[in-house]
């Protein structure tokens, strides 16, 4: 009777690493994958006959394995990410940037253009109007657009 709950409970732990490996799959970063290998290499011990949780060695044995599979999936993490960092850019940051005007900008509207790096926002001028082709400075910035002045 025992060594029936003890598969039992190996095949759960073996389909439940593998449906948070699907839930890694579907949506990456969740880091599902450390718990998922834990559950499968316990549900693989368990079908084997180990009493990984009753036995004081198999309790030994089975924290070494579960730390071994969370280093080996942190690790290949590490080996399979970029070393980038992810491209954010705050209204805040902009301040002080220069760029460039790509359709008339004044200080009335909203519907000016200012090119900056590789992204257009939409801009407003301190003075008057600044035409496309210059370049500006962004000294402040307001909601989702940039106040600008143009730079000599």
């Amino acid at each position: 009777m025992v060594l029936l709950e003890g598969i039992a409970l190996g095949w759960l732990l073996v389909v439940l690493g593998a449906l948070l490996l699907l839930v890694e799959v579907y949506s990456p970063g969740f880091f599902a994958t450390v718990p998922a290998t834990v559950m499968i290499i316990f549900g693989i011990l368990l079908l084997l006959g180990m009493d990984i949780f009753n036995n004081g060695w198999g309790i030994v044995i089975g924290v070494v394995v579960a730390i071994a599979a969370a280093a080996f999936t942190v690790w290949m993490y590490s080996r399979i990410t970029t070393d980038e960092s992810p491209t954010t850019i705050s209204r805040d940051s902009l301040v002080g940037r220069e760029g460039r005007v790509v359709k008339d900008v004044d200080p009335d509207t909203l519907s000016g253009k200012v090119l900056i790096g590789t992204t257009e926002w939409s801009a407003k001028s301190t003075g008057g109007k600044i035409l496309p082709g210059k370049n500006v400075k962004v000294i402040d910035s307001q909601g989702v657009h940039i106040i600008v002045e143009e730079v000599a």
